[in-house]
């Protein structure tokens, strides 16, 4: 049988409920402005529904003002005097406090959980109305799940414990608290989300209980539509700059007879293969680096549309990716057979490394007497074959590929945890926490990695690299989350 389950979001005033709403519900209800009392009557807004019927309601309540007052008032209520009170004189004397009365009222006649919020920027000592909404809450008989919003930017896991521990302890003697999580109107991720889902599945009855269960797992398939979703976003972007390769010009007959000119010189001072000193080069770069840039701003706007965010990306690509650039220049057969004096059959590997421009053939050529097979003009061609590359072209390294997973895990998780209560989306700095354990969990599959870049030399290797990354990129994300959110690895499980 269809059940509707309604949680009501009730704290002091100001303390940000209807920006917590706006993030739980994505999508922009209520008023926002920094002052009291903005909220004036309790709202109810659907959050959850599925095809069966089920409905879970998100009450967006007033905010307790004068609390003292309050409990006094409520504990009074049942009396004419105090019934009097409540409903005509405060009603029309005192319009914010009649509306926290309201508030109370609301999630005493309709909430079969109540989300209680702090302000967690100041300790439980500080807030002086604590003990007061305590007393609300009690009066209410309803169980109570304590929220701590405005944690400021998000923390490592421990961090987050202690304070939802220091909170336990302060509210140990109010038996309706069944439980103190973390969730931050402006920086909050959905994995969070789903521990507080399943935490009011386990506080209601049945066969709320089991509708509760039913409601859950229609919210995490939509969560987990736009996890996999927003992977396949970043597998695209990865795979296209790991095939990506922009031409360099041939040099011409008279380019051919100075490389040759100066053969002899480069066995002295092998050039560097990051080299950006000539023109053509530089501007083979900025193509590549060009396309980079506007692949990770179109991906990231897509990501922002997959999690219901509007803003643009305005991301660029870093100047730390710009040492990362690999030339694969193409070796001329005619310099390889002028050198032939000196690159014989018992040709050393350096030597092999300076023939070629700077770059190493790699162990399989070097191996099995192939060299002595090929000869300096056989070489020449058989690395042209061998690396596909019958122009020269510029391309991404393996380390900025290396770099680019990380930056793309990163970007994930600023996305899915923006709040909705900050607005449109703009990018913003990560906490350094993200990237160690961003970087401690693609180190941990580096291997994987290295074996999957090795696809780009294919010549599907845009498809094949989609193919390999997308399921690497969900593995490494949900253990990311995981590591950052303990919590959550039973949700993470089915992802």
């Amino acid at each position: 049988m269809a059940q509707t389950i309604s949680l009501s979001l009730v704290s002091h005033t100001n303390v940000g409920k209807t920006t917590l709403a706006r993030t739980l519900l994505g999508r922009d209800v209520g008023e926002v402005r920094d002052e009291a009392h903005v909220t004036e009557a309790a709202e109810p807004y659907p959050m959850i529904e599925t095809a069966a019927g089920d409905r879970m309601v998100l009450w967006d309540t007033p905010g307790f003002g004068d609390s003292a007052r309050l409990a006094r008032r409520l504990s009074a209520s049942g009396d004419p005097i105090g019934w009097f009170l409540a409903q005509v004189w405060d009603r029309f004397r005192d319009r914010a406090f009649w509306s926290s009365q309201q508030a109370v009222r609301n999630a005493r006649d309709h909430a079969d959980v109540v989300l209680y919020l702090v302000n967690a920027s100041e300790p439980p000592a500080a807030a002086g109305y604590l003990a007061s909404e305590m007393r609300v809450l009690e009066w209410l008989g309803k169980p109570v799940v304590v929220l701590l919003n405005q944690l400021g930017p998000p923390r490592a896991a421990a961090q987050e414990d202690a304070e939802a521990r220091a909170w336990s302890g302060a509210l140990a003697g109010t038996p309706q608290v069944r439980a103190v999580l973390p969730l931050d109107a402006f920086a909050r991720c959905w994995v969070q989300e789903a521990t507080l889902l399943r935490t009011i599945e386990h506080l209601l009855p049945e066969p709320a209980r089991a509708a509760c269960a039913r409601l859950v797992d229609e919210w995490l398939a939509r969560r987990r539509t736009v996890f996999e979703a927003s992977m396949a976003v970043l597998a695209e972007r990865l795979a296209r700059a790991g095939a990506d390769r922009e031409p360099l010009p041939d040099a011409g007959v008279l380019g051919r007879l100075r490389e040759a000119g100066s053969a002899l010189g480069a066995l002295r001072e092998a050039p560097d293969d990051t080299d950006a000193s000539t023109p053509t080069r530089r501007l083979a770069m900025r193509r590549l680096a060009e396309r980079l840039d506007a692949d990770v701003r179109s991906g990231t706007a897509r990501m922002i549309a997959l999690h219901g965010l509007a803003g643009h990306a305005t991301g660029e690509i870093l100047a730390r990716l710009a040492e990362h650039y690999a030339v694969s220049e193409r070796l001329d057969e005619g310099r390889a057979a002028m050198l032939g004096g000196v690159v014989t059959g018992a040709l050393a590997g350096l030597k092999a490394d300076l023939a070629a421009g700077g770059l190493t053939f790699g162990a399989g050529m070097l191996t099995g007497g192939i060299v002595g097979a090929l000869g300096a003009f056989g070489l020449a061609r058989g690395y042209n074959l061998v690396r596909g590359t019958q122009t020269s072209s510029v391309a991404w390294t393996d380390a900025v590929l290396d770099e680019l997973a990380n930056a793309a895990l990163l970007g994930y998780l600023a996305v899915a945890h923006y709040g909705r209560g900050r607005g449109d989306w703009t990018p913003s700095e990560h906490p350094p926490h993200w990237r160690d354990v961003v970087s401690a969990v693609l180190d941990e599959r580096r291997e994987a990695f290295q074996q999957t870049w090795a696809l780009r030399n294919r010549d599907d290797a845009e498809s094949a690299l989609k193919t390999a990354l997308r399921p690497q990129l969900a593995e490494a994300a949900r253990e990311v989350l995981a590591r950052l959110y303990p919590q959550s690895r039973a949700s993470l499980a089915s992802t």
